[in-house]
């Protein structure tokens, strides 16, 4: 079977190819059509199972876990994802097929046979210290070693920028040349950064894709006779609007918080209605059948939302599973959701000022500024918070905007594409494979042809 590698690139789309020559010459360019909602996980697992969000069940990059009583984003275990893998397949045709997952999500858990995968130290006072999960544990002294500790401050926050991508790709190279994997994937996030701080028509966002282009050179240049497959889950598009649903929600009575300290935290357990924010999609829980007209006329009258599915709507889209909501909201192009649900910014809770992905119940991409509103004032006192760490204190980095950094944001993504030039696209140096186009359900049976070959 012919080795692989397989890059993620997330953001990649034609428009942005074109500033990026190396990354061109791969091979053959093919539309890649995603799935809804256009992001990071439903899509990286439509990839790997073939299956559309109805059938793998990760209808977003959180949810919530009803069984639980929580939204949760961003964990990390593979056995979230159902359905067959790419490498049980590959396994199937050739027993003791290799794999390692350098960052694609869900890695943890995989029995995959090297994992790379970003985890933070999480002290027992609460402090937060940079690392990345490995199996082989060994493989952890390996990287280290070689790259020193995974920048997980870069990877992303206020200072996401080009040093982790450059520290995944040199440790892809690593895993290649002392383990030769049949089968390599990789995720490089750079794009994802600068395109939704600035939007993608903004220069710097350009500049950003050339830049990861010459990083990327090495690894590309590493690859020898592997056949190189390069995906995105999406493309990102300019946008100028935050559309504050939970807060419609909270201002009509289905949306209630519970206060602890003089802080409101979203309480979905008494909550008749409430939403999980994701990029340009939410997903609207509601807990008794009889709110649900309700619920969908209100949240069609909000300034932003472009379409409210219900259950048939939802079947039509492929988001026909438990972990939906009981609808699914769409923003109009120009637009996005927030997470945000209180009313006064000194009610919100401690975490919504601070770079923390697991404990909002929505994504928040104004964890990319330094407060717009006194950007100053916060980059001090993220310095503060540096110095009490680095002297072993507890500290807080509270230099996220509320209202301020989401009225900042340029870009988003989630819908499914209007534009085949800000939409996904598919490299592969391999031309036997040229199509003008592949579905992102159609990669996993692509990636297996290229194996055979």
């Amino acid at each position: 079977m012919t080795s692989l590698l397989v890059l993620d690139v997330v953001g990649l789309t034609p428009r942005l190819l074109e500033h990026m020559p190396r990354l061109r010459a791969v091979g053959f360019q093919a539309e890649l059509g995603t799935v809804l909602p256009a992001v990071t996980c439903p899509a990286q697992s439509t990839f790997l199972t073939g299956l559309p969000p109805s059938g793998h069940g990760v209808v977003g990059n959180g949810w919530y876990f009803r069984d639980l009583g929580e939204v949760l984003l961003w964990r990390q275990h593979n056995a979230l994802v159902g359905g067959e893998k790419l490498w049980h397949a590959a396994r199937r045709e050739r027993p003791g097929y290799t794999v390692a997952n350098v960052c694609w999500w869900y890695a943890m858990g995989a029995d995959v046979d090297w994992t790379v995968t970003p985890r933070p130290i999480y002290r027992a006072d609460g402090r937060k210290d940079p690392d990345c999960y490995t199996d082989p544990p060994g493989l952890h002294d390996e990287l280290t070693a070689k790259l020193g500790t995974f920048p997980l401050f870069s990877y992303w926050g206020p200072g996401a920028g080009i040093a982790s991508s450059t520290w995944i790709c040199r440790a892809t190279e690593h895993i290649m040349a002392a383990h030769d994997p049949d089968l390599t994937l990789a995720y490089l996030p750079h794009l994802d950064y600068d395109l939704q701080r600035y939007g993608p028509s903004d220069p710097r966002s350009a500049a950003a894709a050339a830049e990861l282009d010459a990083v990327m050179t090495p690894l590309l240049d590493a690859a020898g006779d592997r056949t190189v497959v390069v995906l995105s889950e999406y493309g990102i598009t300019d946008v100028s609007r935050p559309v504050d649903v939970n807060r419609a929600l909270r201002a009509e009575g289905f949306l209630r918080v519970h206060t602890q300290d003089g802080m409101e935290y979203l309480d979905p357990w008494t909550s008749r209605a409430f939403a999980v924010a994701d990029h340009q999609v939410a997903h609207v829980y509601v807990r008794d059948p009889a709110d649900v007209p309700a619920v969908a006329k209100l949240c069609a009258s909000v300034p932003g939302v472009a379409t409210v599915l219900d259950q048939d709507g939802k079947a039509a889209h492929a988001l026909d599973h438990p972990r939906s909501g009981e609808l699914v909201l769409l923003a109009e192009p120009d637009a996005w959701f927030t997470y945000y649900y209180w009313l006064d910014d000194d009610r919100a809770p401690d975490f919504a000022r601070l770079v923390e992905i697991h404990r909002k119940p929505g994504y928040d991409p104004a964890e990319l500024f330094f407060d717009p509103a006194a950007p100053a004032a916060a980059k001090r006192r993220a310095a503060v918070a540096l110095l009490r760490k680095k002297l072993g204190f507890r500290y807080l980095m509270n230099v996220v905007g509320l209202d301020a950094g989401a009225r900042t944001v340029r870009g988003s993504h989630g819908l499914l594409p209007a534009d085949p030039a800000d939409a996904p696209v598919l490299l592969c140096s391999d031309a036997s494979a040229a199509r003008d186009r592949y579905e992102a359900v159609e990669v996993k049976d692509l990636l297996l042809r290229l194996a055979r070959a």
